[in-house]
């Protein structure tokens, strides 16, 4: 059955009406949401757009950086996947819902980086050849984690998949588990790559070393998440590849025997 067909009550043109529009927001929310991450971060956290006093300040900060990794968690479990599918209209919540959770997480991405309330002081500032040694660290941070967003779907990061599908007429293919480019190296390059974004920064400050600890603590905590369900979905397959793949770190395994 095609996502079309599946759309009981909804004329053909109505879902893929509908369905651009949806890929359109996401779209442009991933664009805006990754933009203020890669400006926002790279400044220290000195440029966000928060103006709060202190110490309402302090708690608005603090809802904005627990809101990313406890609702971008949530989503993924079966209760949230259940929330994304009525967040679409009919029955066009099914094969829309990564595109709704890409959607989501742009938005949130947003929030963050562009509401942060700036504390406004600087513990370290690097310049001349230090400041140009983490510029170029911070772009191959982000080609990094550009590189393992293709490895492991393109489509599928950046919510294309879904509003796509829907607009062929098609339910929506979801890629296998990803063993190639990057992922030959380490079994989760999206983590480590958006961690090095955090810790390549020229710019040191109190609120930036925060933010850096508690995503960088995320990354972690989600890896663990991720490869719990990609155990459950791909069993043996992903056990071998776990079994000779390293976690985060490219490091040789010692041979047996």
């Amino acid at each position: 059955m095609t996502a079309t067909a599946s759309s009981a009550g909804l004329p053909r043109r109505g879902v893929v009406m509908i369905a651009v529009l949806y890929g359109l927001l996401c779209h442009l929310a991933f664009v805006a949401g990754v933009g203020a991450m890669m400006v926002v971060l790279f400044s220290g956290m000195t440029w966000g757009l928060g103006r709060l006093a202190r110490p309402w300040s302090w708690f608005a900060d603090a809802l904005l950086l627990l809101q990313f990794p406890l609702l971008h968690s949530a989503l993924l479990s079966k209760r949230g996947g259940a929330g994304l599918r009525r967040l679409a209209p009919s029955s066009l919540g099914t094969p829309l819902m990564s595109t709704t959770y890409a959607l989501i997480a742009s938005v949130q991405t947003g929030l963050l980086f562009l509401g942060w309330t700036p504390v406004g002081h600087v513990l370290w500032q690097a310049r001349g050849a230090t400041l140009v040694v983490f510029e170029v660290g911070y772009g191959v941070a982000w080609l990094l984690l550009l590189k393992a967003i293709v490895d492991a779907g393109f489509a599928l990061q950046t919510g294309l998949l879904g509003w796509r599908a829907v607009v062929r007429g098609r339910p929506p293919v979801y890629p296998s588990m990803p063993t190639r480019g990057l992922f030959r190296l380490i079994r989760q390059p999206i983590y480590v790559a958006f961690a090095l974004t955090l810790w390549t920064v020229p710019t040191i400050t109190p609120d930036g070393l925060v933010v850096a600890v508690i995503l960088t603590a995320y990354c972690v905590i989600g890896s663990i998440i991720k490869e719990a369900r990609f155990a459950r979905r791909f069993g043996a397959a992903f056990a071998r590849y776990r079994a000779g793949t390293p976690f985060w770190f490219p490091l040789p395994r010692r041979r047996e025997g």
